[in-house]
This record gives structure tokens, C-alpha cells and sequence, in this order.
């Protein structure tokens, strides 16, 4: 005797509860996500194989293909306590109102002395706009007195720590002599390690590093 034929009905799947969680994580990870800062200038670093990330509580140096400097300090970087340092120990005459103000921008790019000016400013103007820290040579290289300002805010630190917070992105264009300058003034504070930023590139297979890596991942090939 055959088996009776049950009837096939159609399924229903109810998704409201699941769209709404959706859009529940979708908003949080919006909300949530913290922005990259907007950087000084547009520059086109070097490339390098390296792909460790830079932090973002960072101290960075950027450098312009025209020789500009311009000093980026990051979140959780004690800026307002480096702008003092500098108006106390250059004799600026910024007020209080000015000295947070100053520490809110974006970045620095202007010679000491137009500080007062650019605090009294209603908005930055465009980083093409402004001359930059003035490193044409050993005499007139105001990046000395900005790192001298974070070397005094930072000491009785770990040294390893500040240097892990110090970047300078150069473009690809940048004249050495520039970066030099820039080199002389972290010298001039004792600072002799930094990181330099790059845009990342795949590591060309049979290179050093490429079969160094490899062993590390325990991979073989054959021939």
C-alpha cells in the first residue's frame, strides 16, 4: 500500500527581526568608528613593503614636494601643554583663550611669530595658503622649538613611548636637505628614533624578505 502524499506548503520566514538588527549594527559601527584626521597636506609618500600601522596618537612631521613643514599632533598628544610650553619658553604672549585655540587646529603651519595672528583668525585657512614652520637651515629652524616643547612635556617619560609616537611623512618629491633639517632638529632634542610613513606595497616574491617571511609561515614551494 503506498504512502500517503502530504501536501506541500509554502514557508514563511518572517526577516523584520532580523533587518532590524541589521540596521541596529550597521548604525553602531557608524556611530562607533573613529575618523582618520585629516592630514596637514596632500603628500605622496614613498612605497616599502612594511605594514605596520601608524598610531594615532601620533607626533607628525609632514613635508611638502615645495620644502613646507607641517606639524600634525595627534589625539591624546598633550597639545595644549606643547603650545604653552612654546608661548612660556619662546615669550609668544598668548593668552589662555589663544593657547586653546591653537591647540584645537588641525594642524601647524605657520613660523612662531604668526601664531598670536593665526589664533585671532576665524577659520585655517588652506595648508597651501600658509608658509609652513620655517627649517631652512640650522639657524632658522623653528621644528628645534617645537620639539623642544614636546621633549619638555614628555620628560620624566618613557623616551621609548614618545619615540613611538613620531612619524614624518615626506613626499616623494621632497628634497633630502629638507628632510635633513627636519632630522637636525629631532637630533637636537635627543631624538633619535622615529618612524617614516609610507604607502604599502606587496613584498616582490623571491626576495629576501619575501623567503624570510615564507619561513616564518612555515609555507614551502616546490621548483
Amino acid at each position: 500500500m503506498g504512502r500517503a502524499k502530504l501536501p506541500r506548503k509554502s514557508t514563511n520566514i518572517d526577516m523584520t527581526a532580523m533587518c532590524d538588527v541589521a540596521f541596529l549594527l550597521l548604525s553602531f559601527f557608524i556611530l562607533a568608528t573613529k575618523q582618520k584626521p585629516p592630514e596637514a597636506v596632500a603628500v605622496v609618500p614613498p612605497t616599502s613593503v612594511s605594514s605596520k600601522a601608524a598610531p594615532e596618537k601620533s607626533i607628525l612631521i609632514t613635508l611638502t614636494k615645495e620644502g613646507k613643514c607641517f606639524l600634525l599632533l595627534g589625539d591624546d598628544t598633550n597639545k595644549k601643554d606643547i603650545v604653552k610650553d612654546l608661548n612660556d619658553t619662546k615669550g609668544i604672549g598668548l593668552t589662555d583663550a589663544e593657547i586653546n585655540k591653537i591647540s584645537k587646529l588641525t594642524f601647524i603651519g605657520v613660523p612662531i611669530g604668526q601664531l598670536k595672528s593665526l589664533a585671532a583668525m576665524e577659520s585655517l585657512p588652506p595648508a597651501d595658503k600658509l608658509a609652513g614652520i620655517p627649517i631652512a637651515d640650522s639657524t632658522n629652524n623653528e621644528m628645534v622649538d617645537w620639539l623642544r616643547s614636546v621633549t619638555n612635556v614628555y620628560a620624566g617619560g618613557s623616551q621609548r613611548d614618545l619615540e613611538e609616537k613620531l612619524l614624518v611623512k615626506g613626499d616623494n618629491l621632497a628634497k633630502y636637505p629638507a628632510f635633513k633639517n627636519i632630522k637636525y632638529a629631532l637630533k637636537k632634542n635627543n631624538l633619535f628614533k622615529f618612524r617614516i610613513v609610507t604607502n604599502n606595497e606587496t613584498v616582490p616574491p623571491g626576495s629576501e624578505l619575501y623567503n624570510r617571511n615564507k619561513g616564518l609561515s612555515g609555507g614551502s614551494e616546490k621548483e
